[in-house]
């Protein structure tokens, strides 16, 4: 653990410190783990990269989380650094989930997406993640529909820029 810290400390919010070199060092669930621990930090910036380098890595290797799903879930409803929660809105995203899981992570994710008052990125990555998640099933895909149809209404370009993208496949 100690030698990853110096990979997520220094500078401020603007920057990502040195997550890219950080990324290759995690060859393993251990090291991944050791990693994730960093995603309860009180420094603020180390929970930023520690989310970005955890994010990063399992967007080609999403089974790193499995053992992470409650812990995932938890933080999703606890979050409150906007840099936190985009990076959780794609992970959960890659988790395998039962029903309740499903309605819980929906909700919050749906919540996030319809929240005016939330960072763009954070309503863009939700609405990224609710679209996976309603691959899942006929009514997630029906609700995502009733999402995206209230959303365009903002005419918000990221949102819409995002929708555009999903709605092409």
């Amino acid at each position: 653990m100690e030698e990853f810290i110096k990979y997520l400390q220094g500078g401020d919010l603007r920057s990502i410190a040195d997550v890219e070199q950080l990324i290759p060092l995690i060859k393993n669930q251990k090291n991944f783990d050791e990693l994730f621990r960093f995603l309860s930090s009180k420094d603020r910036l180390v929970v930023m990269r520690a989310a970005d380098a955890a994010e990063k890595i399992t967007k080609t290797d999403p089974s790193y989380l499995d053992s992470h799903k409650s812990e995932i879930i938890e933080l999703l409803y606890h979050a409150k650094d906007k840099e936190l929660k985009w990076h959780l809105a794609l992970m959960v995203s890659r988790i395998d989930l039962s029903e309740n899981e499903l309605e819980r992570v929906w909700n919050k994710l749906e919540a996030w997406v319809r929240d005016k008052s939330e960072s763009k990125i954070v309503r863009v990555n939700s609405l990224q993640a609710l679209y996976a998640l309603s691959s899942l099933n006929k009514v997630l895909k029906r609700k995502f529909e009733i999402i995206i149809r209230d959303i365009k209404n903002e005419n918000i370009p990221s949102l819409n820029a995002r929708i555009n993208i999903l709605t092409q496949h």
